[in-house]
């Protein structure tokens, strides 16, 4: 480690010194760091570099920031723990950012997460055009979110649900018998129904298509609810003869009709899949009453600048700040822009953008007029405040790069990197001085040009006083940093040790050092000739989100790359549009069990339109491999999601010892009651409220954290009990179960996809998005290739290490060679230089994207004029030559 500076006294000072940090794999770290300075940490994958940021570093500043918060607060804040380190000195208040996906929350938008939506609410309160009569609203009667503002209808979720004869019986040459009213229950629950409708005299064995329609209607939508004896096993004559003699029915049953089961059951069950399951029956549309807008006719009959305030907050923020400069200027002349009543949602939003254009002001037209707001001195002085706070709001979101956002935008739909920049420039508006901001992977989802934003937010923070740590494995930006703390030199046991601390010209001399091989040009050769395409998947007229009316296409047997700044619409192509085409036309709407969404919010999201125009002739099967975790709680880990923990659990069960005790393979669960111990239930710790500290999570006293019982850990295999194989790393499996083949092939997957470090036993809840990704990909790895499968992957490389990377891609490429296709939606330049076709989207964000900048190879598009990431794309590849 170069130690210069160190040895400099004066250079000393300024620093935050850490000495005997141990936090996970830390091996009793000494490192001393700047303050007021872009710090960059970086490794490979579970090198460790995290531990010392976040799980050092940020967990003491906030452990020593609760020390002088009152008892009864810190028992309602979330905290971290405290760390394992013997000191730190230096330190100053510290702020995390770190990643997370959008929350599953369907009300939950842009304009939530970072407040704006107040202050347009207390705007259109306060400053708002009332029609004549009609008294001020409270700011709360604007939000959908409160009794006073929803819309009675829909009660503030813009859409309404509910079935039609076509969704609840797909196939209407059916009989009942053979049930064709899918709506209803499966298994014994659905015979039940079919029994009674025999008791009640109704035709089961003739098509439901030529059933009267009085009887389809009362079948499918009456609330009626009749008790009648039903003859279980007996034809309907021989039911029919039991009725007339009054004979004993095997029970009493109750009727319900399809749409009352349907919506009764997504209402109140508390099972995801039983949810996931009738929301397939169900439809969703505009609210007739609000038209989408979420709330009642009162509060949307207030407007500004012509607007109201549902109108408004379809606005990109870019088009929002143009309205509310002249109000914020003290100018009430304001362009009123009008827009027609009785369109949908997404058509409402079209035309008044259309409208608004982008220079702001109001096209000229009979319908488009400015207007004086006819507002008291009280009101003007409101006015101009409220729309001077938003503009200063917006101006730190539009300087992110995040302009093309409007306020009504669903944070389930936004990327981890757009959430924590969203959060972000709330911290550079906050104008705190002498404090650490410790982010995670600032530049995950983001294009070259947007990070070029972030290393200027990085900047205005550093002149206000502050230090910035960053976890990353961007290239650029570690060129850029002031300081660089490498970790290394492998991942997991094999990491835990500080390589380099200090500015990045002395790293290059770091020889032991993965990160410095690429840093310094000594990057490996991802460049390839590119496939020629004979087969094409070709998509016409796709609109969703900013994407209106678009073709594209797809070369199959092939591996592309869909590339833009961010909000271009590359998510909008391919992770939604051509998923949710390609699943439709393969017959498979519903998305993996195991996903586990909140179907209120898959009804809230958008839906594409557009259609498959070729290609799917050569598809049988799709992958969408995402970054959504694999479990919701500890008790899912790496190895139960790939499988190989069956087949761990045969072997013990196999063993001479579990045969002479009669255990079976349930016996090595920890999720079974006769394997697992009592104490902890299979839990491995137990958690000690302390009050107003964080809450302790130590190993369970019982068994010490193996989550299994003492005699069911007498078993062993190899000398090694179910718990010490649940502790291995996946590379220390691979040598312990190197002949059996069932387990070897997973373990070698995930090897060769660079997650060697992980425990076969690490909790779901512990892997990040990419992370989870890659686990769903090797999953799906093990499965035999027969050259017929399209992959579409969201970022793979979030998350990883420039040496991961490359494993990354000789796994994709592998995919290609065996006849399948592959998408990507990718940033890293890299990664685009090595695929056989690029599809580029812009050339901005939002409204200013949406349009097909640029296709052909990687040399193709890097030649282009016209798109921004082609600049980039030179640079990568002339590094790589």
């Amino acid at each position: 480690m170069n130690n210069s500076l160190l040895n400099n006294e004066s250079a000393r000072q300024g620093m935050v010194r850490v000495r005997g940090a141990r936090e996970h794999n830390l091996k009793n770290v000494d490192v001393d760091i700047p303050r007021d300075a872009l710090v960059v940490f970086t490794g490979v994958s579970g090198s460790g570099k995290s531990s010392l940021a976040f799980g050092t570093l940020y967990a003491e500043a906030q452990r020593r920031y609760f020390e002088s918060v009152s008892p009864y607060a810190r028992r309602l804040i979330d905290q971290v723990g405290v760390p394992d380190v013997d000191s730190i000195e230096g330190l100053p208040p510290a702020v995390a950012l770190q990643q997370q996906r959008g929350t599953a929350n369907a009300r939950s938008s842009v304009g939530s997460v970072t407040t704006i939506s107040s202050s347009v609410r207390m705007l259109f309160s306060r400053a708002g055009t009332y029609p004549p009569s009609q008294p001020m609203l409270y700011a709360e009667d604007f939000s959908p979110n409160t009794v006073q503002g929803a819309c009675p209808q829909c009660h503030g979720l813009g859409r309404v649900f509910d079935v039609n004869e076509k969704t609840m019986v797909p196939d209407d040459s059916l009989t009942i018998r053979e049930r064709a009213v899918a709506a209803w229950p499966t298994a014994w629950q659905g015979q039940n129904l079919r029994d009674i409708l025999v008791s009640l005299g109704f035709d089961v064995d003739t098509p439901w298509r030529d059933l009267p329609a009085k009887d389809r209607e009362w079948i499918l939508f009456t609330d009626e609810q009749p008790t009648v004896p039903v003859y279980a096993g007996l034809t309907p004559e021989q039911t029919r003869a039991a009725l007339r003699r009054n004979a004993e029915p095997s029970y009493q049953g109750t009727f319900i009709g399809a749409r009352k089961h349907v919506l009764h059951t997504f209402a109140t069950t508390h099972s995801a899949l039983m949810k996931k399951r009738v929301s397939g029956f169900m439809v969703g549309s505009a609210c007739p009453l609000c038209h989408g807008k979420r709330l009642k006719r009162e509060s949307l009959s207030v407007t500004f600048a012509g607007l109201d305030i549902g109108e408004l907050s379809q606005l990109s923020l870019d088009r929002l700040a143009l309205i509310l400069a002249p109000a914020a200027s003290g100018i009430f002349d304001i362009p009123e822009v009008q827009v027609p009543a009785n369109l949908s949602r997404e058509e409402a939003r079209k035309d008044t953008a259309r409208r608004v254009g982008a220079g702001g002001s109001s096209h000229a037209g009979a319908s488009d007029v400015r207007r004086t707001v006819n507002l008291s001195p009280e009101k003007r002085m409101a006015a101009q405040r409220m729309a001077s706070d938003l503009m200063a709001r917006i101006t730190s979101l539009q300087r992110l790069g995040l302009g093309y956002l409007s306020i009504d935008r669903a944070t389930p739909t936004l990327s981890p990197g757009e959430l924590q920049r969203l959060r972000l420039a709330t911290q550079i508006r906050s104008n705190l001085f002498g404090v650490i901001y410790v982010l995670d992977e600032p530049s995950a989802g983001l294009h070259p040009a947007d990070n070029e934003a972030m290393m200027e937010a990085f900047e205005q923070l550093k002149r206000s006083g502050n230090s910035v740590f960053v976890v990353e494995h961007d290239l650029d930006m570690m060129r850029c940093a002031d300081w660089l703390v490498d970790v290394g030199p492998a991942a997991g046991e094999g990491g835990g040790e500080v390589l380099y601390s200090g500015p990045p010209a002395g790293f290059e001399q770091v020889h032991n050092s993965q990160t410095a091989r690429y840093l310094f040009g000594r990057e490996n050769e991802l460049q390839r000739t590119p496939r020629t395409p004979t087969d094409w998947l070709a998509l016409s007229a796709v609109s969703m989100n900013n994407l209106a009316g678009i073709d594209a296409r797809f070369p199959l047997k092939a591996m592309s790359a869909v590339t833009g700044v961010s909000g271009s619409g590359k998510s909008s192509l391919v992770t939604q549009a051509l998923v949710q085409l390609v699943r439709e036309s393969l017959g498979s709407e519903t998305p993996h069990a195991e996903e586990e969404l909140d179907a209120l919010q898959d009804f809230a999201l958008p839906r594409a339109s557009g259609r498959i125009a070729s290609g799917m002739e050569g598809i049988k099967r799709l992958v969408h491999v995402d970054q959504k975790p694999i479990g919701r709680t500890p008790r899912s880990n790496l190895a139960t999601y790939t499988g190989l923990f069956n087949h761990v659990r045969k072997l013990f069960a196999d063993t001479p010892a579990a045969r002479s005790h009669d255990f079976d393979v349930g016996r090595f669960s920890f999720n079974v009651a006769k394997g697992r111990c009592e104490t902890c239930e299979g839990e491995g710790f137990v958690s000690v409220e302390l009050l107003f500290m964080p809450s302790v999570y130590a190993p369970c006293p019982a068994c010490h954290g193996a989550r299994f019982n003492e005699d069911t850990l007498q078993v062993t295999l190899r000398g090694k009990n179910i718990a010490d194989v649940l502790h291995m790393t996946v590379e220390d499996a691979q040598a312990f179960f190197c002949n059996e083949a069932v387990i070897a092939k997973p373990l070698k997957l995930l090897s060769d996809i660079g997650l060697g470090y992980l425990r076969l036993g690490q909790p779901a809840t512990e892997l990040s998005g990419g992370e989870a990704q890659r686990v769903k990909l090797a999953t799906e790895l093990q499965r035999a290739q027969r050259g017929d499968a399209l992959y579409v992957l969201d970022e793979p490389t979030t998350g990883l290490h420039a040496a991961d990377v490359d494993k990354l891609l000789s796994q994709l490429q592998g995919l290609v060679d065996a006849g399948n296709t592959v998408i990507v939606v990718e940033h890293d330049m890299r990664v685009i230089a090595a695929c056989d076709w690029v599809i580029d989207l812009g050339p901005g964000g939002g409204t200013a994207g949406g349009k097909i900048v640029a296709s052909g190879t990687p040399v193709d598009v890097a030649r282009n004029g016209t798109s921004l990431t082609a600049t980039y794309l030179r640079k990568s590849m002339a590094r790589l030559t």
